[in-house]
């Protein structure tokens, strides 16, 4: 598929009743439709990279941001699956919806943003993946208390509705999708579905007879119509196809390129690997903070794999999915929907992709960890605009609040006893709004701040870890001794040079320290509505 642009006028305006002062396009009152575009795991850098290096071409992306606003300075709250789409949902950092790290569930009794639209009598459908639930716990999770009329859901283990279909439409490349089936310590899996099946034992007797999918990195064993990504958008699109004129928003989420980086077989020679940079070098194997004197950082992870070849492959994910993109696009155009359609591209956290020698995300916060895309396309913005406001993952929840003319969550307040004194909006989150419409600057940051909790690896302080991200300074802070780091980003954008034992910057250190403890304390509030009665009560 190639470029699709999309038609759409201008609408008239409205205030939104949550923010009086911005002007706030929306679209006509009939058919209003968002469509939330997500991917888990792509950092900003390399969208930037493939257009800028010439790697592949993406032709929907570059459409998408032909006419909307493309935030270049956005950033993850906390970048792993479960925590980060908690925020994106509710408008809130994760310790005032306690999703903290993978792990637990989103208590539903949290407000999303869904839940409010679906109250308001839109339709409401959410495909792939959300990880607001733990996937070892199930492989069929119910994702309608959230605020979801209609759910497709298939996530990191694949077992489930895809697989399923796979069997069913395409039997001959049904031991092939199960040999991409990783997470294989499921309990549900040793006795699936209503046959009580044991899945385990197939999904690892398709794995010897396709050993490449045991790899990190491997091209799709079947065609890229067969895949889990193309499964998710046709899903999708049934939806949109099927809608009759009520408002409608659908939630689109990719598991991809998510490792293992899997792409169709049909993508992989778009890639003009040639063209495909060299990772930023492992700055902290001369002189290592005590983090990276673990076991695990012996070598850096370019020095131990094939980097090009991974590279190579998660490029080709994102021309895939570059497709897919285009699938939804020219889907809104043939439903009418397009001309009032809010429409936003983001991911959860980045991938590192062997930048400074690692692979993944977690607390290590350099920039292909912490940066995200988020690009915005909807009734009166501009074409082909940049923004480099600082804003958040929290901020989307406020946009969709507002664009669709609804209140914000809020809870009562009391002061000592005294009658009700009104009420506290639940939102961290800024609406995007005036960045879209170019209208004011709406709320400002001159800082966001990152966390990391327990990961994968390590349960226990030494993973976790906390940054300021400023105008001109990346400052981390790893717990449990693990040291600190400084980068003066306009000299030295690639991360490489340390500042943070450099006595020319304690001053700098130092107050970027305080700004931190500051901002990780105040970034409980506002307070959780879990179990609330009132706020000032007792």
């Amino acid at each position: 598929m190639g470029r699709v642009t999309l038609s759409r006028p201008t609408s008239p305006g409205h205030r939104s009743p949550n923010r009086e002062q911005d002007p706030l396009p929306t679209s006509p009152r009939s058919r209003r439709t968002i469509v939330l575009v997500m991917v888990d795991q792509l950092a900003a850098k390399w969208l930037e990279v493939a257009r800028d290096h010439n790697v592949v071409d993406l032709p929907n992306f570059d459409a998408m941001q032909a006419e909307g606003v493309t935030f270049t300075r956005a950033f993850t709250p906390n970048p792993v699956c479960s925590p980060a789409r908690a925020s994106l949902a509710t408008g809130m950092p994760t310790p005032s919806h306690g999703l903290t790290e993978c792990g637990y569930r989103l208590d539903p009794s949290v407000p999303t943003f869904m839940q409010s639209l679906q109250s308001q009598g839109w339709r409401t459908g959410a495909f792939g993946k959300l990880h607001l639930i733990p996937q070892l716990e199930a492989l069929r999770p119910d994702y309608r208390p959230y605020g979801f009329d209609v759910t497709h859901i298939t996530e990191d283990s694949r077992v489930g509705e895809w697989t399923d279909w796979v069997a069913d439409t395409h039997p001959e490349h049904y031991d092939a999708a199960l040999a991409t089936v990783w997470m294989t310590m499921i309990r549900e899996l040793k006795e699936y579905g209503p046959t009580k099946e044991d899945l385990r034992a197939r999904v690892l007797a398709a794995r010897e007879r396709y050993p490449e999918c045991t790899q990190e990195a491997y091209v799709l064993p079947y065609p890229g119509e067969v895949s889990q990504t193309a499964w998710i958008t046709d899903r999708a699109l049934d939806f949109l196809d099927s809608a009759d004129d009520r408002d409608v928003f659908a939630q689109v989420s990719y598991v991809q390129p998510h490792n293992p980086f899997t792409p169709p077989p049909e993508y992989v020679d778009r890639v003009r690997t040639d063209n495909i940079p060299e990772p930023v070098e492992a700055e902290w194997v001369d002189a290592p903070i005590p983090y990276y004197r673990q076991e695990r950082y012996a070598r850096p992870s370019y020095e131990e794999r094939d980097w090009r070849r991974d590279r190579q492959l998660y490029f080709a994910d994102l021309a895939h999915l570059d497709h897919e993109l285009g699938r939804i696009r020219e889907a809104l155009v043939r439903t009418g929907r397009v001309d009032g359609a809010l429409v936003m591209f983001t991911s959860d956290h980045g991938e590192l992709l062997h930048d400074h020698g690692l692979l993944g995300k977690w607390e290590r916060h350099y920039d292909a960890c912490i940066r995200v895309p988020l690009i915005v396309t909807a009734p009166g913005t501009h074409a082909a605009r940049d923004c480099d406001a600082f804003v958040d993952l929290t901020d989307i929840a406020a946009t969709v609040y507002d664009w669709a003319g609804l209140p914000h969550p809020s809870v009562p307040l009391r002061d000592n006893g005294t009658p009700t004194m009104g009420r506290a909006d639940l939102l961290t989150g800024r609406s995007l709004w005036p960045h879209i419409v170019g209208v004011g600057q709406g709320q400002q940051r001159d800082h966001v701040l990152v966390q990391s909790n327990n990961s994968h690896l390590e349960v226990g302080p030494r993973s976790w870890a906390r940054t300021l991200r400023t105008d001109r300074y990346r400052y981390s802070r790893h717990l449990s001794g693990g040291g600190e780091q400084l980068f003066d980003l306009r000299a030295d954008p690639d991360e490489q040079r340390n500042l943070a034992y450099d006595k020319a910057h304690e001053s700098v250190r130092t107050g970027l320290l305080e700004l931190l403890a500051e901002a990780s304390v105040t970034d409980a509030f506002p307070s959780s509505p879990r179990e609330l009665y009132q706020l000032g009560s007792w």
